[in-house]
Parts: C-alpha cells; sequence; structure tokens
C-alpha cells in the first residue's frame, strides 16, 4: 500500500509540473479563460438578483442563458487546453468553441448524474429506515444516512467527472461518455484524490486566514487561488486526462459493472 501511494504521489508530481510548463507557455490564454468564466459567474449572479425585481420570466430566461454560456466557456477552456496538450501548430479558440450537440450531450450527461446521485441517496435512506426499530436515535441514524450517502456520492462523481471530455474529445453520446469515464477512473481514484487534496490545501488555507482575522494573507491567497490554482488546476485535470487514456487498456464501450473496483 505505501509503495502503491508512492508510486500515485510520484505520478501527481509529473502531472502537476508538465501542466505547470503548459500554463507557463500558454498563461494569459488559459488565464484569460478562467477569467471569463469568473466574469460570467458573478454576472449572472448580479443580474439575476436585479431582473428579479423586475420580471420572473426574464429572470429565469436570463439564468438559463448564463448556464450555458458559463458551460459552454468552461468545455471551450478544456477543449483549448487539448489543443495545446497535443502540440497544434495553430491552436484558434474559435475552434475549440464546443458545438451544440456537444452542449446537448454535456447537459443530458449532468442531468443523468444527478438523477443517478439522487438515487444513491434514497436507495441509502431507505436502507438505513429499518434501523428506527433497532432502538437507535433518529437524528444520528439521519446523520450517518447522509454521511455515507455524501462518501457513496463524492465517489460516484469523481468517477464520472471526465465524462465532458469523452463527449468534446471523443464525441461520445452523455451515457457512453458516462460509462468511459467510470472506466478511465477504475485504479486512478488514489491519484485523483491526491489531485484534489494538493488543490484545497490552499483554499482551506484562504478560508483559514481569512476567518481568522489576516486580511492581507487572505487577500494574497484569494488572487493567487484566481490568477494561479484555478488555470493550473484546469490544466492539471486535462492532463491527467491525457495520461489516464494514454494507460486506458478498456473497451470503447465499456460495462459499468466490471470498473466498479
Amino acid at each position: 500500500m505505501i509503495e502503491f501511494l508512492k508510486e500515485s504521489t510520484f505520478a501527481v508530481n509529473e502531472v502537476i509540473s508538465r501542466s505547470w510548463d503548459l500554463l507557463r507557455k500558454h498563461y494569459f490564454a488559459v488565464a484569460g479563460l478562467c477569467f471569463m468564466l469568473f466574469l460570467t459567474s458573478n454576472t449572472s449572479g448580479i443580474l439575476a438578483f436585479y431582473f428579479s425585481e423586475v420580471n420572473a420570466f426574464l429572470s429565469v430566461f436570463m439564468a438559463f442563458l448564463f448556464v450555458i454560456l458559463y458551460f459552454g466557456a468552461q468545455l471551450t477552456l478544456f477543449k483549448y487546453i487539448f489543443m495545446l496538450i497535443d502540440h497544434k501548430a495553430r491552436v484558434r479558440l474559435i475552434d475549440a468553441i464546443p458545438s451544440t450537440k456537444e452542449l446537448l450531450f454535456f447537459f443530458a450527461g449532468m442531468i443523468t448524474i444527478a438523477l443517478i446521485a439522487l438515487g444513491f441517496y434514497l436507495v441509502v435512506s431507505v436502507a438505513a429506515f429499518p434501523l428506527i426499530y433497532a432502538d437507535i436515535d433518529v437524528p444520528l441514524m439521519v446523520n450517518v444516512a447522509r454521511i455515507i450517502s455524501g462518501i457513496v456520492i463524492f465517489i460516484f462523481l469523481l468517477r464520472v467527472a471526465f465524462y465532458p471530455f469523452f463527449i468534446i474529445d471523443r464525441q461520445a453520446e452523455p451515457f457512453r461518455a458516462i460509462r468511459l469515464s467510470f472506466a478511465l477512473t477504475r485504479g486512478n481514484v488514489t491519484k485523483l484524490l491526491l489531485i484534489l487534496a494538493f488543490f484545497a490545501i490552499l483554499h482551506l488555507l484562504y478560508l483559514y486566514f481569512n476567518y481568522s482575522g489576516y486580511p492581507m494573507v487572505s487577500t494574497a491567497l484569494s488572487l493567487l487561488n484566481s490568477f494561479l490554482v484555478a488555470p493550473l488546476s484546469s490544466v492539471v485535470v486535462a492532463v491527467a486526462y491525457r495520461d489516464m487514456m494514454a494507460n486506458y487498456r478498456g473497451g470503447d464501450d465499456p460495462e459499468v459493472m466490471r470498473n466498479i473496483i
């Protein structure tokens, strides 16, 4: 187990190192797309608050529009990074904009994943319900059921997190993209957790100093997260996907049950 953790750590360090080199060469392009995501997210919140006081229908329409713009920009970011990783001679931003079909597949996959996650929550809740008759405190049982369902859903989301990449990189349909992501992450969960931990540390430090009353330190960490961590994390995820695909030996249409563990 220790040897496996060492190998995973070395693999993660290599991914982060290669991602840093790529970001350093194309920082302004990648950071510019990340800044577009930031503007889209914040602008949508401001306009939603404003239009909620004017017209409810217009507020819903603007929210729908900004959801499409935000996730469209996110897919554009990853598609652009893939083009940089593949060392294409001429990388144009317009070539990275997802098609209408890719956006539809993306949202269909998102809805499917949300429904499956809800199903997991309901299954755990129903399985825990008979414990009421075992004289177990009801609030305790509810909290335990929530924790268990939260862990199950987190692992599930981690396993299917790469489904958008199969849509924009392999033109896979939503259900097949989800199955491919499940198969791709088999045996790579530890590496993905290490990557998450690497980026979570900086966010946790920001929260700690922010609530501890160190405004200068928290502001510096906020700038670091916005202008360095966000672009780097996007590149790291894309590079990790490419690395896992290079070692992927599963089929083009894998079965979920064969790739659970």
